[in-house]
């Protein structure tokens, strides 16, 4: 079978059923693509080649005595950014400061795959410890999008998202903070769900802002991220803060169709900033939705115009309180032949650290120290208490909110790294959604005739997953939407 590369994961289980493929064919087939585009791209941090292949003979020998049980992502090659722990393969959060470090044990949403027998491709390229919106604060290198080589992928999980809209992986694993997921999704023109604060455990993901983080999955289709969520979803002993709520058949649920459905449209996602063509596909995606039966209404979310100044306080706070752990004495990077402890402590920041992630150290403990902490950390707190009750009032009318993912298309390399503001600003329709704890999914709705993505966001009530993957996978389906050839195939 050609272009193994291209199937869902729901093609992948059919083909390896009807043995019309093997497990170390469709390993063979990603590794491939990696070994010829990631030169190009750089999506990977590492790749466990060798690992991966010697575990799909393994899966082939198992199903040939018929010893295997299939589960739903049983041989299907997955990729998880590396801010996520893998026993045994370095986790680098591609910072410096964690340049040799090795974890003793996986993460629970990685050892979640593994029960499924699926297959840890690598690790993906980040912002330094997920803190960006370009994947161009990396410790080591820039990612670059797949759709046109001089852009950015989305941050902080470029890589994740790339890797995926390249074709090297039919899935990966990102976190999203105030956005990392949604928008790099859309920038890459794959799909991204960020779930409910909760669904997923945190366990084995190194901390960036703890009230905030989530890890969730990025695929080529609404029912493949489906797949990836019913299986990392769930509660986790382990990390107190996931919930007990039961995990649906997310799968099943995205068939139910949308007739019916009543869908707000906020008011304060359509101001100025918005780039003209994202705002003509959401107008062109209203339409449709009335075509499919769908009730529309404005909605408002007062607490919006806050949301960015209330997340880079709540965000950079905890990053300041998370990160003293890297001091050069228990773990990481320490600087060589320091004079004295207070050396050894500054020089191993200072050099561990690239600029993006001291400048957010800095900001929150500025906000944490006394004489301050009422005045900026404390407010943001009640602020995001006001930006919750928003969306809580507003889905007492609607089910689902729609609107863009991101203000503008992607972006040049270097267009914003030197402007931190503005680049914050990607995430201005985003971070309200971590600030609630609310599920949020992003896909591709449209291509500009430069072949850049626009993305779509849903967003629905606490562990209403099922309810976003629903309507994301009717619009999907409606739009038959097919992604431009990638730019390194043009040259091909």
């Amino acid at each position: 079978m050609s272009e193994i590369w291209r199937l869902s994961i729901e093609e992948l289980q059919k083909a390896i059923r009807d043995r019309m493929v093997s497990f170390r064919d469709v390993a063979d087939a990603y590794l491939t693509r990696i070994r010829e585009y990631d030169g190009e791209v750089g999506a990977f941090l590492s790749v466990q080649a060798d690992t991966v292949l010697k575990q799909a003979e393994d899966l082939d020998r198992k199903y040939h005595r018929g010893d295997l049980r299939l589960e739903s992502l049983t041989g299907i090659p997955i990729a998880v950014k590396d801010v996520i722990s893998t026993e045994g393969i370095r986790t680098t959060c591609a910072s410096r400061i964690l340049e040799n470090y090795v974890p003793p044990y996986d993460a629970t949403a990685v050892q979640r795959l593994k029960e499924q027998n699926a297959l840890i491709l690598g690790k993906t390229n980040c912002d330094e410890f997920a803190m960006g919106s370009s994947t161009e604060t990396s410790g080591f290198f820039t990612t670059r999008n797949p759709l046109d080589l001089e852009r950015v992928p989305g941050g902080s999980s470029g890589g994740s998202a790339a890797c995926v809209a390249a074709w090297e992986a039919p899935a990966s694993l990102g976190t999203d903070t105030g956005g990392s997921i949604r928008q790099p999704a859309a920038f890459c023109g794959v799909v991204g769900l960020k779930p409910t604060y909760g669904r997923v455990s945190r366990y084995g993901l190194v901390a960036f802002a703890s009230s905030l983080d989530v890890i969730g999955p990025f695929a080529n289709t609404v029912r493949d991220v489906a797949i990836v969520l019913k299986a990392i979803a769930g509660k986790d002993r382990r990390d107190s803060t996931s919930s007990h709520q039961p995990v649906e058949d997310y799968l099943l649920e995205t068939d139910k169709g949308v007739k019916g459905m009543r869908v707000g449209i906020p008011s304060e996602w359509l101001g100025s900033g918005l780039d003209d063509a994202i705002k003509e596909s959401i107008q062109l995606i209203t339409k449709r939705l009335q075509k499919m039966d769908c009730s529309l209404q404005e909605v408002h979310l007062p607490h919006t115009k806050y949301a960015i100044a209330t997340y880079y306080l709540i965000a950079t706070a905890e990053a300041s309180s998370n990160l003293a752990r890297y001091d050069g004495v228990k773990y990481g990077y320490r600087t060589p032949r320091p004079a004295d402890l207070e050396e050894m402590y500054r020089k191993t920041r200072s050099e561990g650290f690239g600029d993006e992630v001291k400048r957010r150290i800095m900001l929150g403990t500025y906000a944490l120290s006394s004489g301050y902490y009422d005045a900026f950390y404390l407010k943001a707190g009640k602020v995001r208490t006001l930006v919750t009750q928003d969306y809580l009032k507003v889905f007492e009318e609607v089910d689902l909110l729609v609107g863009p993912t991101t203000p503008i298309l992607p972006f040049k390399l270097g267009e914003k790294i030197s402007d931190p503001l503005e680049m914050y600003l990607t995430d201005v329709y985003t971070v309200t959604a971590n600030l609630a704890g609310i599920p949020g999914l992003s896909l591709p709705i449209a291509f500009t005739s430069a072949g850049l993505p626009v993305g779509l966001q849903i967003l629905g009530p606490h562990f209403q997953e099922a309810k976003l993957l629903r309507l994301g996978h009717a619009i999907e389906q409606d739009l038959g939407l097919e992604r431009p050839r990638l730019a390194f195939e043009k040259a091909v």
